[in-house]
């Protein structure tokens, strides 16, 4: 069970990693993974979780290794009086005056007094650090960016470098309230593009409309949508016909027609009529809820470059330090009258080494990249998934409702009785072949009593006379039933058969959406391609044809269709694209399942990523955006380790000042921010 606790203030990439870790280690805690950008730690937790102790322990623990951050309940964000996090620097201000007045004291050449402001300045300016170094060691966490930070400019305040020091500080302080604006910024961005909570929602009661939180409606309640409010629970429409705005949903921009008795879904913009709804579910049932709640914790699955970089930072810095101190050891046992300059050196190197840079960027990174997926009305589950899909090489794709409209229409049928006993069978059905052929009967049905359907095969009704069945061949042929009728038709075939007795078929067919034709011949140069269906083989390789060629197979059961699936060939992951209704088990089974629809419950539960809309461009974008995240964070690994590494060889044969030092470590790192940053701006294709 996942658990969400408020952060708000913390901005320290190592501090947030510290805190994960000790959080981890509660007995009643699995794991704890940190939303830098939504500012919520998310924790798995075991039954015995008791939440207000356990936010207790947790904030302690923050407060143990950070200062400044405000911690409690997600459940309790609506409560709080929290004030806006503004940071405090009024001891860093304090020092950096007390460096001005000894400037001048030196200035006038006033002896000692310049040196001894100096120290005190540098008291006030470096507090915060020191203070944040000692509590790391207290909890016997003895490298981060601070002790680096600490170290570094203490030791250049005993070899007479005051400016230095002091600039080293003052420069690290500006970049870290630079990096706090750009995630707070970044956080303000990805929200606007995921706007998706509902504020209010209008009830009816007694006739009377009574404005309430969402979470107060329970099932069967009125609601009523006025022109530009948002539907805030999933129902049926009761009263009036109006058009919707479903472009936070799907991320398309055209309206969608409903009328009295549609079901439509919560998120979705009124911009016609006022319309009546009957709540169907609660809000936190409701597909607004679960598709909020998707994104939030999008950040619980990492993908491999942000747990490389975590298992990185863990072990760098202590290496980094023991670098330094060999540094400094090895040519003072050689040169001990250089030792001073060997120190600046080592000092230099600790300030270089800092990697702030990347735990900060790449996280960072992935949040934008599901962001700015997000707006498109794709949703990925976790930035593992937006990693992986980069890696795929071979995609299995369903049929009907995917590549076809689902829209079925009854082409051909063997003659009328054949068709009013199909149709008089198919009620019994809400399968979209079924209700295509009741829309197209327009007599009278026979009284059939007792009908049972059977998966993947079709209906069997029980009469007195015998066994009447209706369904695909492979249910005539399991009846021992002879098909008699030769001819291929394209399209679904409904086969009848009564008291075992073939007597006719119905032909139902449908159409391909146009963006799938573009989307798959475009793709089926880069990826290979395989259609997985229950139609028969002349209607698959129809389809199949008329998309440019792709693989198929046929005439499978949805068991079936996961034994085709695995025996696709494949160097990399396997990507499997389905309605996320009928395909559950194949989306589940895939290395990445990508559900296709509106937003089912069963497509949010299973897949790894939902498609909120029926165009298969959305697919196309889907794998756009994942290799522009994955180019984005690698190069921020590249260029970052690149010029540290430049830097500390530099730094090694004492060839750079700790000005060019503090580049390397603030510069940098708020370089990579701000390419990361671009996943959210860039307008793109």
């Amino acid at each position: 069970m996942i658990k969400k606790v408020i952060m708000k203030g913390l901005i320290c990439s190592n501090c947030a990693a510290r805190i994960e870790r000790a959080i981890g280690k509660l007995n009643y805690i699995n794991s704890a993974t940190f939303n830098f950008p939504n500012q919520v730690m998310l924790i798995d937790v075991m039954e015995d979780y008791d939440e207000e102790n356990a936010v207790l322990e947790i904030r302690n623990i923050v407060n143990s290794i950070e200062d400044g951050v405000e911690t409690y309940s997600y459940d309790r964000r609506h409560f709080m009086d929290t004030k806006k996090q503004i940071e405090t620097y009024y001891s860093f201000f304090i020092g950096v005056a007390i460096y001005v007045i000894g400037y001048a004291f030196e200035f006038f050449n006033v002896p000692w007094a310049d040196i001894s402001l100096y120290f005190i300045g540098y008291v006030f300016i470096a507090y915060k650090i020191a203070r944040k170094t000692f509590k790391g060691i207290k909890r016997r966490e003895f490298f981060d960016e601070n002790t680096l930070m600490f170290i570094a400019t203490i030791a250049a305040m005993f070899l007479g470098h005051y400016y230095e020091a002091a600039l080293v500080i003052i420069f690290y302080t500006l970049g870290e309230y630079l990096q706090h604006q750009a995630i707070h910024r970044s956080k303000q961005e990805v929200s606007s593009l995921v706007d998706l909570r509902i504020e209010y929602a209008n009830k009816l009661v007694d006739g009377k409309i009574i404005i309430v939180d969402p979470m107060a409606i329970v099932k069967g309640d009125t609601i009523v949508i006025k022109n530009g409010e948002k539907i805030p629970v999933d129902g049926t429409i009761i009263k009036g016909n109006t058009s919707l705005n479903t472009s936070a949903l799907t991320g398309e921009a055209k309206l969608s027609t409903v009328k009295m008795g549609d079901y439509v879904l919560s998120g979705n913009i009124n911009v016609g009529s006022v319309i009546e709804l009957e709540a169907n579910k609660e809000y936190r049932e409701s597909t607004i809820s679960k598709l909020i709640d998707l994104i939030e914790n999008s950040t619980n699955h990492k993908a491999e470059p942000e747990q490389f970089i975590t298992k990185f930072a863990k072990y760098y810095t202590p290496v980094v330090t023991t670098g330094a101190l060999l540094m400094f050891l090895i040519p003072t046992l050689f040169n001990p009258n250089n030792y001073q300059d060997y120190i600046y050196s080592a000092a230099i190197f600790l300030v270089v080494s800092c990697p702030c840079a990347l735990v900060l960027s790449v996280p960072l990174s992935y949040f934008a990249g599901i962001g700015a997926a997000a707006k498109k009305g794709i949703l990925f589950k976790g930035s593992s998934f937006l990693h992986m899909i980069t890696s795929v090489d071979s995609i299995g794709i369903d049929k009907t409702g995917t590549l076809t409209h689902g829209n079925f229409e009854v082409s051909e049928y063997t003659n009328l009785e054949t068709l009013k006993i199909a149709a008089s069978i198919e009620r019994f059905s809400n399968h979209p072949i079924a209700l295509s052929i009741i829309k197209h009967y327009e007599g009278e049905y026979y009284d059939y009593r007792t009908v049972e359907e059977v998966p993947g095969f079709g209906l069997i009704v029980t009469t007195d006379e015998g066994k009447i069945l209706a369904g695909n061949r492979k249910l005539l042929n399991k009846h021992k039933v002879k098909v008699t009728d030769k001819k291929v038709m394209i399209g679904s075939n409904v086969f009848i058969s009564k008291n075992g007795k073939y007597i006719g078929k119905v032909v139902v067919s449908d159409t391909i959406k146009n963006s799938s034709r573009n989307v798959i011949r475009r793709l089926n140069k880069y990826y290979s391609i395989t259609m997985l269906t229950g139609d028969n083989k002349a209607t698959a390789l129809s389809v199949a044809e008329d998309l440019g060629g792709i693989k198929f197979a046929s005439s499978l059961l949805p068991e079936e269709k996961i034994t085709a699936f695995n025996n696709i060939e494949s160097k990399g992951y396997k990507m499997y694209v389905g309605d996320g209704i009928n395909d559950a088990p194949l989306l589940k089974n895939a290395d990445i399942g990508i559900a296709m629809g509106n937003g089912s419950e069963i497509a949010i539960d299973v897949a790894d990523v939902v498609i909120m809309g029926e165009d298969l461009t959305l697919l196309e974008q889907a794998l756009h955006i994942a290799k522009k995240t994955k180019r984005i964070v690698y190069q921020n690994i590249i260029f970052s380790l690149s010029i540290k590494l430049l830097f500390l060889v530099l730094a090694g044969f004492g060839e750079t000042k700790m000005i060019m030092a503090i580049f390397a470590d603030v510069g940098i790192t708020l370089l990579a921010v701000l390419n990361s940053l671009r996943l959210i701006y860039s307008k793109g294709k």
